[in-house]
Formats: C-alpha cells, sequence, structure tokens
C-alpha cells in the first residue's frame, strides 16, 4: 500500500506542478478541473502497473479501472467541452482579482497543490484495491457496481439535461427545473459522491473498510465546500427565482418536492 502511495504522491506532485506552469502560460487556473477526472485515471494505471506485475486474470482490479476509466474520461471531456472558447472560471478568477500581483505563485499552494492533495487522498480506496490482488469477486462487488451505475446515470443525465437546457436560446436567463433536476437541484454532483462511495464498497470487499474518509471528504467537499456551497452562492446574486427554487427541491439528495419548507440538506 505504501509504495502505491508514495508512487502515486510523487507523480501527482509533478504533474500539478506542470499543470500550473502551463496555466500561468494561458493564464487560467481552471485547466486544473480538466485534469481532475484524468488524474484518477493516470494514477490508477500507474499503481495498477507497479501492483499487479503482469497479472491479467481479470478481476475488482480490472473491472474498478475500467469504471474509473470510464468516469473520468467522461467527466474530463465534459469540463473541456463545457469551458472551450470561455473565459477562466468564476471561482478562479474571483480568487485571481483577489489576490492581485501574487497569484501566479499563490495559485500553485490554494489551487494545484490543494486539489492534488486532495486527489491523493480520495484515491485511498483505488489503492487499496490494488494492494490486495487475491481477494476473490463477491456479491459486494455486485452491490458496488449496481452503486456507480447508478451514481454515472445520475452524474451523465444531469450533465446532459442541463446542457441541452442552456444550448436553447429561448432558455436563455431561465432555470432548469424538469428532468433530474426536479428532484435534487444538483444530481451531476450527488451523482459523483454516489461514485465516490461505490469505489468504496470495492475497496471493502478488498479488506480496506478503513477508507471510508474518501467518500466522506467527497461527500463534505461537494455538499459544502467547492460544489453546492460555492455555486449556489452565485446562483442566488444571478438567476430570477432561485430562491424559489430552493424553496421546493432538495439541494443534494433527491427527494419529492417540498412545498411548505425550505431544504437544505
Amino acid at each position: 500500500m505504501f509504495p502505491l502511495a508514495s508512487t502515486t504522491a510523487f507523480f501527482l506532485l509533478a504533474a500539478m506542478t506542470i499543470l500550473w506552469l502551463l496555466s500561468l502560460l494561458v493564464r487560467d487556473a481552471s485547466i486544473v478541473d480538466v485534469f481532475w477526472g484524468l488524474g484518477f485515471v493516470a494514477l490508477y494505471w500507474l499503481a495498477y502497473a507497479q501492483s499487479t506485475k503482469g497479472n491479467i486474470i481479470f478481476g475488482r482490479q480490472h473491472l474498478t479501472g475500467l469504471l474509473v476509466t470510464l468516469w473520468g474520461l467522461r467527466l474530463a471531456l465534459h469540463i473541456l467541452h463545457r469551458n472551450w472558447g470561455r473565459n477562466e472560471d468564476f471561482r478562479y478568477a474571483s480568487w485571481r482579482a483577489e489576490a492581485g500581483s501574487t497569484w501566479w505563485w499563490r495559485s500553485y499552494f490554494k489551487v494545484f497543490l490543494l486539489q492534488g492533495a486532495i486527489l491523493w487522498f480520495v484515491s485511498w480506496p483505488l489503492l487499496a484495491i490494488l494492494n490486495n490482488t487475491t481477494a476473490p469477486l463477491g456479491w459486494l462487488d455486485l452491490a458496488a457496481l449496481l452503486l456507480w451505475v447508478a451514481g454515472f446515470l445520475f452524474e451523465v443525465i444531469g450533465d446532459w439535461q442541463l446542457s441541452r437546457f442552456k444550448q436553447d436560446p429561448a432558455n436563455a436567463g431561465q432555470l432548469l427545473t424538469s428532468g433530474l433536476w426536479r428532484y435534487t437541484r444538483h444530481p451531476n454532483y450527488f451523482g459523483d459522491a454516489v461514485i465516490w462511495w461505490s469505489f468504496f464498497l470495492f475497496a471493502v470487499a478488498a479488506g480496506a473498510w478503513w477508507t471510508v474518509f474518501s467518500p466522506l471528504l467527497m461527500t463534505f467537499l461537494l455538499r459544502r465546500v467547492s460544489g453546492v456551497a460555492m455555486l449556489e452562492r452565485k446562483l442566488r446574486e444571478t438567476k430570477p427565482g432561485y430562491a424559489v427554487y430552493m424553496s421546493r427541491t432538495n439541494a443534494f439528495f433527491p427527494g419529492r418536492l417540498q412545498t411548505n419548507s425550505r431544504v437544505s440538506e
């Protein structure tokens, strides 16, 4: 486990440093968002090459690798397509304005090293799966796979519905409140959290129950830090009617419409 952890830590340090230098050239720190999914894919297969030593028998390591790759590549392509030709994401643009002339070096720590560290900690269930090549596939793996499918569908369908909604000029300035967005204000974030709980279940099947800190951390970040909380601070200020939408629709977990009370779970 520890050789895999150290190898991937050095890889992420090098990758984030290169990405930071590139961000200085293009003056856009949001390129780190495209790397987020790709980082897990690269990290996983780097650790796989170190841990399996050519073992080609299909098992949990290969199934998880397939799922990580599918999730990571889809997310990276989605963010790349969404951000192509646009200005720097509002989060990084705001930090850039606040930091002024010191942003060039502050961004290395506040954006790139921080996200690299988070990526490394979140990846520990994946490393734990690769560390145990003997535990056979079982019912927990089936449960994890079904959970992954559910999370992936929420994330993909939510992103697709929002993208299609924004492409229609008639929806300019409007809110998407149909489809999955009728039941949760952030189906894509919810789906992402579910996917990491599925990877944790795979890790439990490999005997690594202690990696529960990974999905807990991801769920907390998505709900309280860089996901729901940060985005909704902007939406409340820029989207008319968003307060009403908040009063009747769950923030994160899908559920029935709330008609009399505001939901902020």
